[in-house]
């Protein structure tokens, strides 16, 4: 089992920017892939990020290329989401995920592929 914690969200006016973190525990989260996923209010839950457990494979989605950054930290377990030039747009519950992976360049961009979420931290962008 592995227990999933996020903060780091708050409101912030467009242009600027925020790091989310995502805390992980339990089994050996070394081996994780890990992903960000985001839900806006009446919308769909939609993929954001996604890295590999070895760190080494990164993808994004369009909306984010370029502005967005996923990383890791592995002697504190815990993945972070560098979210730069925010948009109004990007409002919304930041979730991070997690899945065992065998392969230590897998990733993954859909969010039945998670096994393990966390609670989510809200991001509200101004304008």
């Amino acid at each position: 089992q592995v227990q999933l914690v996020e903060s780091g969200g708050g409101l912030v006016q467009a242009g600027g920017s925020l790091r989310l973190s995502c805390a992980a525990s339990g089994r050996t989260f070394s081996t994780y892939a890990m992903g960000w996923f985001r839900q806006a209010p009446g919308k769909e839950r939609e993929f954001v990020a996604a890295g590999s457990w070895s760190g080494r494979s990164t993808y994004y989605a369009d909306s984010v290329k370029g502005r967005f950054t996923i990383s890791r930290e592995f002697a504190k377990n815990t993945v972070y989401l560098q979210m730069n030039s925010l948009k109004p747009e990007d409002t919304g519950v930041y979730y991070c995920a997690a899945v065992a992976a065998s392969y230590s360049g897998s990733y993954y961009y859909s969010d039945y592929q998670y096994d393990y979420w966390g609670q989510g931290t809200q991001v509200t962008v101004s304008s």
